[in-house]
């Protein structure tokens, strides 16, 4: 019966040749020292390998990189492969903005808390959607539909907020929905959820986000909400 792909992990193991040392020789009784066939050295022979005795003969070995073993269909596999170096690309790619609009976002919640007047607010956020178009503008307008989707997902993350409520606060529930039916002829969504615990690309790209985190040294941003 065919394995399913994923239902088991990968077991991962390493391969160590075990190198011949003076002290083992000598624990090796006189019989078996005088079975091993030793190589010939010549004058240049000075770099140490590890060796292994195989039917009495002394052979040299090296340590092996890390082996995956899969225990489904190889070609499940490639595709598991094809699709996670695809997702972690795109989340590398879009990160920093997603940090960049939760960074903008939670001070600009923050100073509307203290604009009263309709056109007043209006006049901030526009100040502030500048400010996002001149520093990620002609970048995020190079993301393919793909990425695109991943930033809505990793926005979500640093806000608390899907794409569709942010815009539907800051602009209107017009704009909103009229963004949201540009969205769905392109094959997306600006309610892209968030939920790691339960759905398997959003543990996913935890996994990848954590491990940037961790690469550059970044620090969380604190969400909106």
């Amino acid at each position: 019966m065919r394995t399913k792909s994923f239902t088991y992990p990968f077991l991962t193991f390493s391969l160590l040749l075990i190198g011949i040392t003076a002290s083992a020789q000598e624990s090796l009784p006189d019989k078996e020292k005088q079975a091993i066939i030793y190589p010939e050295y010549g004058k240049n022979d000075t770099v140490f390998v590890k060796a292994l005795v195989v039917g009495g003969e002394l052979l040299g070995g090296k340590d092996l990189q890390e082996l995956f073993v899969w225990g489904g269909n190889p070609k499940d596999a490639a595709k598991y492969w094809a699709e996670w170096t695809r997702l972690r690309n795109a989340v590398y790619v879009t990160y920093p903005y997603a940090r960049q609009a939760g960074v903008v976002m939670a001070d600009v919640q923050q100073h509307l808390k203290s604009i009263k007047g309709k056109s007043e607010r209006k006049k901030y956020i526009k100040s502030r959607e500048k400010e996002l178009r001149a520093a990620f503008g002609d970048k995020i307008m190079d993301l393919s539909v793909y990425q695109g989707k991943v930033l809505m997902k990793l926005i979500n993350r640093q806000t608390g907020e899907d794409c569709y409520e942010i815009i539907k606060e800051m602009k209107g529930g017009f704009t909103a929905r009229f963004y949201q039916t540009l969205m769905f002829f392109v094959g997306s969504d600006l309610k892209q959820e968030w939920n790691p615990s339960e759905n398997k690309i959003d543990k996913q790209i935890d996994g990848i986000v954590q491990e940037l985190d961790r690469m550059y040294g970044y620090t969380p941003v604190a969400g909106v909400k």
